[in-house]
């Protein structure tokens, strides 16, 4: 067995590999621009250094450009890794995107935030990382998320929102995906129709899913009752939970319109636990389209999202912000698509 290291790969290398010279090679790795470097040169030599598993030397890097070669993402609560279904593929596609780029990936829990508000900036001040992505927002992060991007910090958020600092150039999306998911469950029939959100409401994307909800039923005519509402905590256990306190205010509804795909699950097993056919009984969609919503029992109709889409999209735009180019926010116009499986009882 072979246990010796490997040596790590070198600039002239990557310059050979890439059929260029090692000016190019340093320029395009420290993410120097207006160098005279075409996009499909400066491809190959990310290409080039992507299959030779080249590291860039930090401390060599923050001499040549004054840039640490490294961005940090910070996430809400490094619990969520070990129970959310979307928030793994975002971030590998984070990770796998800003290599291609040259930069490593410094990851963040926010989990002090409650206590210290926008507790991320100490990650700028330190001048440690050249950009944030801040995933899953929260209402308490907004005024600092925004604070930094007046300021011309490179920052992105993946989603959808108006201001410079989101992904996507778009005006409540989670809001209408909701309103679609509600609304499909309405022309189902269903007046009394229950809504399990996937978070507290320190989530932003929580509030803005329960408006598309509670839009959806008053355009519909349908009585908005506070019973019907509860809130889990990203984890099919949560979902669970939840909905087992639910079932003991009211069995009153006929539909659920679950705040992601993971809380629907455990709200699913709690109402076949008490006898509750799903969809005889209750319809059922959720929000996400994790890869199990097709698999379980029955299939789950859910509204579909790309965290991979998501996540290129994030960390292209953060790049553009870090080199100083400018960048087009990919506009969406339309809510999320819309998947229909047995679960809602249309199929």
């Amino acid at each position: 067995m072979n246990t010796s290291i490997q040596p790590r790969a070198t600039c002239g290398e990557v310059a050979l590999r890439a059929g260029v010279s090692r000016t190019t090679v340093s320029f395009v790795l420290n993410g120097l621009r207006n160098k005279g470097i075409s996009e499909s040169t400066r491809q190959k030599v990310l290409d080039a250094a992507s299959d030779l598993g080249y590291q860039p030397n930090a401390a060599a890097r923050m001499l040549a450009g004054g840039s640490t070669g490294t961005i940090a993402v910070v996430i809400a609560s490094a619990d969520h890794l070990l129970y959310d279904a979307y928030l793994p593929r975002l971030l590998c596609t984070i990770n796998d995107r800003c290599h291609r780029h040259g930069y490593k990936v410094l990851l963040e829990s926010a989990d002090e935030q409650l206590k210290h508000p926008g507790a991320f900036m100490d990650l700028v001040r330190s001048k440690s990382i050249d950009g944030l992505i801040v995933a899953n927002m929260r209402t308490v992060d907004g005024q600092y998320v925004r604070q930094l991007s007046e300021q011309g910090f490179p920052i992105v958020v993946p989603g959808n929102g108006i201001e410079p600092f989101f992904s996507r150039c778009a005006s409540n999306s989670d809001e209408k995906s909701a309103y679609v998911a509600t609304r499909h469950l309405v022309d189902l029939g269903h007046q009394r129709i229950a809504h399990l959100a996937f978070a507290s409401k320190v989530f932003d994307v929580v509030i803005q899913r329960r408006t598309g909800y509670e839009k959806a039923l008053t355009e519909a005519g349908c009585a908005l009752d506070p019973a019907l509402v509860a809130y889990g905590n990203i984890s099919a256990e949560s979902g669970y939970v939840a909905m087992k306190k639910l079932l003991k205010r009211t069995r009153d509804f006929s539909a659920l319109f679950a705040g992601n795909d993971t809380v629907a699950f455990g709200a699913m097993r709690a109402l076949d636990e008490a006898g509750i056919r799903v969809p005889h009984d209750v319809a059922v969609v959720g929000f996400d389209d994790v890869p199990l919503a097709a698999y379980v029992n029955p299939p789950l109709t859910t509204l579909r999202t790309d965290p991979i889409e998501q996540g290129e999209g994030a960390v292209d735009l953060l790049m553009a912000r870090i080199n100083g180019e400018p960048f087009e926010r990919l506009e969406e116009s339309y809510a999320t698509e819309l998947v229909i499986r047995k679960s809602c009882g249309a199929q």
